[in-house]
């Protein structure tokens, strides 16, 4: 394949080195090795953003070291430099060898979030690789998707040929495998995709077929082949002491939006919240050694000559070890100037020692997230942290020397009321009165409060996901309330566009048909729909009203617990029962308990994906 020649293009652009993939730590093979299995690992949004992203990091750097297979990156390129992509007719090219990645033999993306599926769309397109599935052919790469919000990948049904269900380390490679025995004989995309369908997390959309009831709601999902399961399961890594870690993250010329070592602590989430769809997806909890992290921490401070380490996982503050391992860290890396940051804290289980400790280096903000301004709503939605907790953190802060905290809200959850945003502005002011209570009743000029907010939307395989959203017009009201509540010289209310918020709720609960609305809504010009000063509502209600469909079906209107599913033959190992059992809890406002000190039933823990680990 012929390299692109970006010499002349660079000059024009924004941000060249978003397109170099020369980085420090970058991998490069010899392509001129025509065995070698080219697979194009995509972030469909910019370079800033898709760097930043662990578990890219980790499939880049398990996948390679196959020496069979060079796995290189693509993002989204910015919209100046896809101009002149287009002007000058230049594809869609890989960073590591700046080849071309049409000819590829795998093209992936990871579905961080469904507002980036029009970017998906527009790489495609970009690459010259035909964007509905049934139009590909041998020579054609295979598309696969995978990442939290693949548990739904219908949207994409006709885009996609492969979706892999769960944790990829191991899964991928099993994929890949299979493609070298297929590649040799090459008969049908159909025939490879047959062979990898037996693969415990692979998923062929394609080899399932959707029925519909004449009230436009699922009537069923199944399978039209002989030997094809009826339920795809999610995969996990049983070990993740053993699994591999990437020894060295590549280092970018530019900023991203996390500079810095992430290392991953565990995975999964004992708490239950019912709105979050990671914390019930990513069961069963397992953990690292400090043993395994330190091994792990060694290699990447001296690969990588980053400053920060940031603690990275669902609830960080839940490693069991965590003190164990913070001592280590400020121990063996604040004299070296090494900072530490912890990105997740809750406030029921917070250690302010813990904190003080890591801040030895560099003393930033600190951040909470009570999610809801009253105690009954926080119960409706199984937080489990009390006003009580709240006040001990910061007052405990602030006797330390804090000056700054920010919390974080969700507005528009289930059951919720204006006495509720009330109670968001009273903490609120609640934080100012403890800071001057701390600080003989005066606020220093570098005091702060940041109130955030977040749009509820409901997921799928949460307890939630029976409930409809707040229209438009509601979220914009509460955010006014807000607005005039929290007016204060002291206090930042940042909140977050409703307008995005509702279409992710339609693509997040969507069946196949809003492929279509996707397809449309590209081919209309939406792109990089996740940024505000990109998205446009206008388009999308043009697109859902060119398939007849209804935003109201989709996003506002609550479901019973007998409707089907788009994905409800999709096995992540909890049961539906479950599901049912917590959002009956939360209307009786009924707390569940941590799963670490009570079996809750969940399912995952008597299921094959997760018996014995927890």
């Amino acid at each position: 394949m012929n390299k692109v020649d970006l010499k002349k293009i660079l000059k024009k652009v924004e941000k060249p080195a978003r397109y170099l993939g020369n980085e420090i730590n970058s991998i490069h093979k010899d392509t001129s090795n025509s065995e070698l299995i080219r697979y194009a690992h995509c972030f469909p949004d910019l370079y800033e953003v898709g760097m930043s992203h662990l578990g890219s990091h980790i499939l880049y750097d398990v996948i390679n070291k196959d020496e069979d297979v060079f796995c290189e990156r693509v993002y989204s390129p910015a919209v100046d430099m896809e101009n002149i992509m287009r002007e000058k007719s230049i594809p869609l090219f890989a960073l590591e060898s700046r080849e071309p990645i049409t000819n590829f033999d795998f093209v992936t993306f990871t579905l961080q979030y469904e507002l980036s599926y029009t970017n998906i769309l527009n790489i495609l397109d970009l690459a010259n690789i035909p964007i509905l599935k049934e139009e590909r052919t041998l020579k054609d790469p295979f598309i696969m998707v995978g990442g939290p919000c693949a548990y739904n990948s219908e949207p994409l049904a006709d885009f996609v040929d492969v979706v892999i269900l769960g944790e990829g380390e191991e899964v991928n490679l099993e994929v890949v495998n299979e493609y070298k025995e297929w590649k040799k004989n090459k008969t049908t995309r159909e025939d490879f995709l047959y062979k990898i369908s037996s693969i415990e997390g692979v998923y062929i959309p394609s080899f399932y077929d959707v029925k519909y009831n004449e009230d436009g709601t699922v009537q069923s999902v199944t399978p039209n082949r002989d030997g094809i399961t009826k339920n795809p399961t999610k995969r996990i890594i049983k070990d993740v002491e053993t699994v591999d870690y990437p020894e060295k993250l590549i280092v970018p010329y530019i900023d991203t939006v996390h500079d810095r070592i992430v290392l991953e602590l565990f995975r999964g989430c004992t708490r239950g919240c019912r709105f979050c769809q990671a914390g019930m997806i990513y069961r069963p909890i397992r953990e690292k050694s400090v043993k395994r992290l330190k091994e792990i921490l060694d290699k990447l401070v001296k690969n990588t000559g980053y400053d920060e380490i940031s603690l990275s996982s669902l609830s960080t503050s839940d490693y069991s070890k965590l003190s164990e391992l913070t001592d280590y860290l400020v121990d063996e890396y604040a004299s070296n100037n090494i900072g530490i940051s912890l990105p997740s804290l809750r406030l029921d289980n917070f250690s302010m020692e813990i904190a003080d400790k890591i801040q030895q280096v560099r003393k930033s903000g600190l951040t909470f997230a009570p999610e809801a301004g009253t105690q009954r709503l926080r119960d409706v939605i199984n937080k489990g942290v009390t006003e009580e907790d709240l006040e001990n953190a910061t007052e405990r802060a602030f006797e330390m020397g804090w000056n700054s905290v920010k919390l974080y809200f969700m507005i528009g959850l289930p059951t919720e009321t204006y006495e509720d945003l009330d109670g968001i502005a009273k903490l609120a002011y609640k934080v100012i009165d403890i800071y001057r209570k701390v600080n003989g009743g005066k606020l220093k000029r570098s005091f702060s409060v940041t109130v955030s907010t977040s749009t509820f939307v409901p997921k799928p395989f949460t307890p939630f996901q029976w409930h409809g959203q707040d229209t438009t017009e509601e979220v914009i009201n509460k955010q006014r309330h807000l607005v005039n509540k929290l007016r204060n010289n002291n206090i930042k209310y940042n909140y977050h566009d409703s307008k995005t918020s509702l279409m992710e709720a339609v693509v997040a609960r969507g069946d196949r048909r809003i492929g279509k609305v996707i397809y449309d809504a590209f081919r209309l010009g939406a792109k990089f729909d996740g940024w505000a000063e990109h998205f446009n509502l206008d388009i999308w209600k043009e697109a859902m009203e060119k398939n007849n469909l209804s935003i109201d079906f989709y996003a506002h209107r609550n479901r019973n617990y007998e409707e089907v599913f788009p994905w409800d033959h999709i096995d992540v190992g909890i049961s539906k029962k479950f599901l049912i059992r917590e959002d009956e809890n939360a209307k009786k406002e009924k707390i569940t308990s941590d799963c670490r000190h009570n079996c809750n039933g969940c399912g995952i823990n008597i299921h094959d994906i997760g018996r014995g680990l927890c």
